[in-house]
């Protein structure tokens, strides 16, 4: 190596250090750490001790853990394809040339910016199941037919939809993706659709969502991350209790009790690797079922 070629390697060392002490000292050291105390009892007031897979052993013989793995399942199920499908819809009434379609883009994504912490209030007023706006309105429908609307946060039967139910109200995000997938869809595909005689849904099946894919791509897998790690609404509406009878306790919302209020952990750190390997899993299948059905343009 001659010398200007290692005076080129320093100074690229030089300019990608602050990344590499930062990779270093919250990515990498955290995630070592974690691993080594997946294999710990440790309560952070005392030093760890080694106990090899014990909490892993102990993970799997806990209802709690498997309560609040299935609650998570729930939400994910759910919750995905209905975001999904209410993402596209709105992005392709938003794609519309209708006047004033700025004010209306910013109306619908303005609520994606709302402090979780804030629409988990909001919400528990509006599904109060004896005050709340919503039961206001389903009782005067309800009422007449002989039936009565739910209690919503107080049952368990309707507590986790009424979570998804929450959840759907921040999806401005994948509006915005997609509204950019459709005004990139060459308009010359529309034209010669209607020159065929193409009806609109023929139109949206052909073009639209085929051409759109690569965006619902991308957005699956983000909601399957971000839904398998659901927390702060939970939390906030059940105090972290995850009531009534657990119906609404989530993996990440156990986690959190197990190493902060419980301190374990050892115990939480293995949580954490287990619930990595279902999120990598899941987003394996999810690329395994997407091969021969994303579409790339160029």
């Amino acid at each position: 190596m001659t010398s200007r070629e290692r005076q080129s390697l320093r100074n690229g060392l030089l300019f990608i250090s602050p990344w590499m002490l930062g990779f270093a000292a919250f990515i990498a050291y955290p995630l070592g750490a974690s691993m080594y105390y997946s294999l710990c009892d440790y309560s952070v007031l005392k030093p760890p001790v080694f106990v090899g897979t014990a909490n892993y052993q102990e993970l799997f013989s806990d209802p709690v853990f498997w309560v609040s793995l299935y609650n998570t399942l729930y939400f994910a199920a759910f919750f995905l394809p209905l975001a999904t499908v209410l993402a596209i819809s709105l992005a392709l009434l938003l794609n519309t040339g209708v006047r004033g379609m700025t004010v209306y883009r910013t109306i619908f994504f303005l609520p994606s910016l709302t402090p979780l912490v804030a629409l988990g209030i909001l919400w528990m007023w509006m599904l109060n199941g004896e005050y709340g706006v919503v039961n206001h309105v389903l009782n005067f429908v309800l009422n007449p037919l002989g039936l009565e609307a739910p209690i919503w946060l107080q049952s368990t039967t309707w507590s986790k939809p009424a979570i998804v139910l929450m959840s759907l109200w921040g999806v401005g995000h994948a509006v915005v993706i997609y509204l950019a997938g459709l005004q990139d869809i060459p308009k010359q595909l529309y034209e010669a659709a209607d020159l065929d005689g193409a009806r609109w849904f023929s139109k949206v099946r052909h073009i639209t969502i085929p051409l759109l894919s690569p965006a619902i791509f991308f957005n699956v897998v983000m909601g399957l991350i971000m839904a398998l790690q659901v927390f702060a609404l939970p939390y906030v509406l059940t105090d972290g209790e995850g009531g009534p009878a657990r119906s609404t306790i989530f993996y990440a919302m156990y986690l959190y009790n197990c190493a902060f209020r419980y301190l374990r952990m050892g115990y939480a750190s293995a949580m954490a690797w287990i619930l990595f390997l279902i999120i990598m899993a899941l987003t394996l299948v999810v690329y395994r079922l997407s091969r021969g059905r994303v579409h790339y343009a160029g």
